[in-house]
């Protein structure tokens, strides 16, 4: 029994072989990319001319895109001249165990919840259960203190952005409560 295969050219392995080494560009191209959205989001920003000083609203997402940027070239530079990262041999994981999907799949689930949430019901409960769905998830299984500590935290949470910083988040149903 014969099989057939498409062929090869040596050029085409050449080039598989060269994206494989250089498998980190992407990761500087998509650093590059974040740069440029923060960047044109920052420089479109409308600010009120109130607000202006030495120290804006503009400022720190101008620097964080700029150092993607630099980063992202840095990077790119050092791959080409034949930079490489270095092996996850020392990392406390063992790359032999399959992916915990249902871990991943459990927190995006917890995130999206509390996305959902945050609106109608307010911080303090969309955080206790952002807080006991993310260690639910994680593998926590005190059903009777997980929850006390999330609502605790998630208070906590609240009363100093809120109250402290002076960083307005929803309260809900909690607002003139809290």
């Amino acid at each position: 029994m014969t099989t057939t295969t498409t062929p090869t050219t040596p050029t085409a392995q050449a080039k598989k072989s060269w994206l494989r080494e250089h498998s980190e560009l992407g990761v500087s191209l998509l650093l590059f990319a974040i740069g440029v959205l923060v960047l044109t989001d920052a420089l479109t920003m409308t600010v009120d001319i109130a607000q202006r000083g030495p120290i804006g609203p503009r400022t720190v997402p101008v620097v964080v895109g700029s150092g993607l940027l630099v980063i992202a070239v840095l990077l790119a530079v050092d791959v080409l001249r034949g930079g490489r990262g270095e092996a996850e041999g020392g990392e406390d994981i063992d790359l032999s165990e399959p992916s915990d999907w249902r871990t991943v799949l459990l927190l995006a689930g917890v995130f999206l919840a509390f996305a959902v949430v945050i609106g109608p019901v307010g911080f303090p409960v969309a955080g206790a259960l952002l807080f006991w769905g993310a260690a639910y998830a994680l593998g926590s299984r005190h059903l009777h203190r997980d929850p006390l500590i999330a609502a605790g935290l998630s208070l906590f949470t609240y009363v100093v952005f809120n109250n402290l910083l002076g960083v307005p988040l929803p309260g809900g149903p909690l607002m003139g409560v809290l």
